[in-house]
């Protein structure tokens, strides 16, 4: 088998009115941040704009990881305070609690959507508790009254992290525009892409500026201003920051992908039950049903289609004989995730154990995410349907 011939788990769709954006980025000279990422930054903005409420600040990052860890420090979290997350997540969302000085507190998950068990956050909510760190997996929304209810109650700030979530809605509202921040992803796996990227999302203007300000090393003013045709302006490190900025040739591509968000949701939208049609009479756990948008207001931006693997409704076959099936039929997969407590630099530093998060864990030693992009063709998900079927009857 050639390599043009596996299909690549999440490969994005770019398209020649992206490579050209790029290259007037190129031919202009402009590659750091500049006059393409503030208008991509107001794309985002826009987008996520809910009905009958001002657009949100947003702050165009290098990574959805920054966001998480500047959104962290811009609410003013320090070291003995506790940020309470999901165990059903990527390390980075840990990660960044970390680098802000605070200490990760995991809550399990519900065991049909994944998301953060609003039940059990409650149950880890002690007087160190200063916020709340929910993950809209897959892009299906999380409990947000219940967590914002919980986080009212005991004060805490919110930090969605919408990694999966551009087009995600809450009973109305747009993901990442409900708690104090939020961090969406443009990574190239994700449903819009920059290759590398991330924005932050907040109501707070006062936020959103010192977001900006230690994102680009901490300095009062950044490139673009600093150069503007008023003439050169000082500028003052007013804070010790990070590079943490959106490059130019960066928001080129996530400008003209955003003008695709919908027809893209559409297409993965039509994989999506395509795969539950297909796989309706085989053993194995689905993803929990959609809900209707129009009814709910609520919204799943599919951003991963994953179905769980357990041995003993396969005839004994397992998730990484299942993964190892399909790399060798040329189809790749992904999984999302290995749970939390089970990663040995957080068992080591916390003493964590993953029996603790029982549901979390299971999900992740049987968790299998089936390629989910715009890109697919109909050929291509006939043939990711035809190879799970080869192994799971």
């Amino acid at each position: 088998m050639s390599s043009n011939d596996y299909l690549v788990f999440g490969q994005p769709l770019i398209a020649r009115d992206e490579i050209d954006e790029v290259v007037d980025s190129m031919q202009k000279a402009w590659l750091g941040t500049g006059p393409k990422a503030a208008a991509f930054e107001k794309a985002v903005a826009t987008y996520k704009t809910n009905p009958g409420s001002p657009a949100p600040y947003a702050v165009g990052l290098n990574s959805c990881t920054a966001g998480l860890h500047l959104s962290c420090l811009a609410l003013g979290l320090e070291p003995g305070d506790e940020v309470i997350t999901t165990a059903m997540t990527f390390c980075a969302t840990v990660n960044a609690i970390i680098h802000a000085g605070a200490t990760p507190v995991l809550a399990d998950v519900d065991p049909a959507t994944f998301n953060i068990d609003p039940a059990d956050v409650a149950r880890k909510i002690t007087p160190r508790t200063k916020a709340l760190l929910p993950v809209h997996f897959a892009g299906r929304p999380c409990d947000m009254d219940a967590l914002m209810a919980l986080a009212k109650k005991h004060r805490l700030r919110v930090i969605e992290d919408c990694a999966h979530a551009i087009e995600t809605l809450y009973k109305g509202r747009a993901a990442g525009t409900i708690g104090d921040c939020g961090a969406l992803s443009f990574y190239s796996t994700k449903n819009i892409v920059t290759g590398e990227g991330g924005m932050v999302l907040t109501g707070d203007e006062a936020i959103a500026a010192r977001i900006k300000m230690l994102a680009l090393h901490g300095m009062s003013l950044d490139a673009w201003k600093r150069f503007s045709d008023d003439g050169y302006k000082h500028y003052d490190v007013a804070e010790v920051g990070f590079k943490y900025n959106m490059m130019d040739i960066q928001a080129a591509i996530g400008l003209r992908q955003i003008e695709k968000i919908g027809p893209y949701w559409e297409r993965r939208l039509a994989v999506w039950n395509r795969y539950q049609d297909a796989f309706a009479g085989l053993p194995l756990t689905l993803p929990a049903p959609l809900e209707d948008t129009a009814a709910t207001g609520s919204k799943h931006a599919l951003h991963l289609y994953t179905i769980l693997i357990d041995p003993a409704r396969t005839g004994g076959v397992d998730r990484d004989a299942f993964l190892i099936h399909l790399h060798r039929l040329g189809i790749g997969t992904g999984v999302h995730y290995r749970a939390i407590p089970t990663h040995s630099a957080y068992r080591k530093r916390f003493g964590w154990e993953p029996a603790d998060w029982p549901v979390a864990h299971r999900i992740g030693e049987q968790t299998v995410s089936l390629p989910l992009s715009a890109k697919l063709t109909d050929a291509d998900v006939d043939r990711v349907v035809a190879g799970v079927k080869s192994l799971i009857r």
